[in-house]
């Protein structure tokens, strides 16, 4: 029996920053005890090649799983990894830190290619009011 894929990837959309987000500018997050967040993963792959990864490359690159494989991983135990931690459902970028708490708006393309645009650009501005894309947002850190 073929097991179910889920997806984190998004298509033509917007995730502006949370309501409750305290950044007013994009803001790069900080290593935590010397070692880098989640987060600040996130920031580096996205930031460092916008518009090349999708979602779910940015999510499991920096799952604890996709930081487990090695640079030696063949392409073949890399792809079996993968398909293991999308068998089951994983949080999406709307719950990354970079739009709840850093102040980084995520915009994927009709390939559902992502960049992050800063809350304070006129790039983040200018998408934020694209009404021929979704718009979503980031989670709220607190309930309300």
């Amino acid at each position: 029996m073929p097991r179910t894929m889920h997806t984190t990837n998004y298509f033509d959309t917007f995730i502006q920053v949370a309501e409750d987000c305290p950044a007013r500018t994009g803001e790069e997050p900080l290593p935590r005890a010397g070692n880098p967040t989640v987060a600040g993963l996130q920031y580096k792959m996205i930031a460092d090649a916008p518009y090349k990864y999708t979602s779910d490359d940015v999510v499991f690159a920096t799952s604890s799983q996709g930081r487990q494989l090695d640079a030696k991983a063949t392409r073949k135990e890399r792809s079996l990894a993968r398909d293991e931690f999308f068998s089951k459902g994983q949080a999406c970028l709307r719950a990354s830190g970079l739009g709840k708490r850093f102040g980084w708006g995520v915009h994927a393309d009709a390939e559902g290619r992502i960049a992050i645009y800063g809350v304070d650009s006129k790039r983040y501005q200018a998408l934020a009011k694209d009404a021929g894309i979704k718009q979503v947002r980031a989670m709220r850190t607190k309930r309300t």
